[in-house]
């Protein structure tokens, strides 16, 4: 149970779902919060110090002086009472399994034994990317984690934490969220790795059209293919009723409807009050064969666990982010 005496620490805290997790904190009244993200070399970026700008917090700590930190069991960190790790390398087009390799397993193994040795609510961020093409089902939880394979590197190494998890025992004391498709204010210093709805955007605003992907798959048509869409403000609500409850696992962390890319687009144009204009382009070749054409978030384990809030639908995300952040150009919290 987050109180206000307790400390708390959000690795990743100037990234897009940790600074909104860090405003959501600020909302409740918490800003004993130690802030984790990487501050220097091609991680930092103005769009990043700008989401901090205006949230509350003790201190804003480099994610390798934290580590040490971590190792070291350090007096700092005394009071810790819950460690959001939401940290890690999150593009899906890196090639460097080395660097994912430290950066999103073995950075994560250190963090979560050092929670469970010091009584430490750990929830950590996984990912949809480790269902692979989703033919072997997106059911959340340990038992079908052999039967999934991750169509890029990133999503093997998240898919890595999760087997290690389960095969050292460790989803009885921590809690794993694999996020769906996350989109919403705060997202701007994510590059190609932004969501549909902040480039279409720029696009429309720049172009008065929107490019999607033409489909390589005899199953969909052009635009009928898509994602499980979930509002930041939603997936930041969930995430947070893990740390209001002992409950542990593994949960999927979405709507639980798919959404084509054509509903999300015609969304997109109708917060605008433009009439749709959408042109379909070839999908680069090398991302083809490992395209996810469909996600869905099966929610049974996050109801069970007590979540009852509901979703908020993507006609109006779309148009609370659209309307209340890109046009106007605000952050969460300004």
């Amino acid at each position: 149970m987050l109180e206000r005496d307790q400390r708390i620490v959000v690795t990743g805290g100037a990234g897009f779902i940790g600074s909104a997790l860090v405003w959501a904190l600020n909302q409740r009244g918490l800003d004993r919060i130690i802030v984790v993200d990487r501050r220097t070399g091609t991680n930092r970026h103005p769009e990043k110090e700008r989401n901090l700008t205006p949230l509350h917090f003790e201190e804003y700590l480099d994610a390798d002086e934290f580590l040490k930190l971590v190792t070291d069991n350090s007096p700092r960190l005394a009071g810790v009472n819950t460690l959001f790790h939401l940290g890690a390398c999150s593009s899906t087009t890196e090639t460097d399994t080395d660097y994912l390799r430290r950066n999103n397993l073995e950075y994560t193994k250190t963090l979560a034994h050092w929670a469970i040795a010091h009584d430490v609510r750990f929830i950590y961020a996984s990912s949809a990317a480790t269902y692979g093409d989703g033919s072997a089902g997106m059911l959340d939880g340990t038992a079908s984690l052999d039967s999934y394979h991750p169509l890029n590197p990133y999503g093997q190494s998240k898919h890595l934490f999760d087997l290690y998890a389960r095969d050292h025992g460790l989803f009885e004391r921590i809690v794993g969220l694999k996020y769906f498709n996350i989109f919403g204010p705060n997202e701007n210093h994510k590059g190609e790795m932004r969501s549909l709805v902040n480039k279409a955007y720029t696009q429309i605003r720049e172009t008065g059209r929107l490019r999607l992907f033409k489909s390589h798959n005899p199953e969909y048509e052009d635009g009928e293919f898509g994602r499980d869409f979930l509002y930041v403000k939603d997936a930041i609500e969930m995430t947070l009723h893990f740390s209001n409850n002992q409950v542990c696992g593994l949960f999927n962390i979405g709507s639980g409807v798919v959404s084509s890319w054509n509903s999300l687009a015609h969304n997109i144009f109708a917060a605008l009050n433009l009439a749709p204009n959408i042109e379909f382009i070839d999908m680069p070749e090398e991302i083809r064969e490992r395209y996810q054409y469909r996600t869905q978030a099966d929610l049974k384990q996050l109801h069970a666990s007590g979540y009852e809030r509901s979703i908020t639908s993507l006609a109006d995300a779309v148009a609370d982010y659209t309307q209340h952040h890109l046009v106007p150009d605000k952050h969460l919290g300004e």
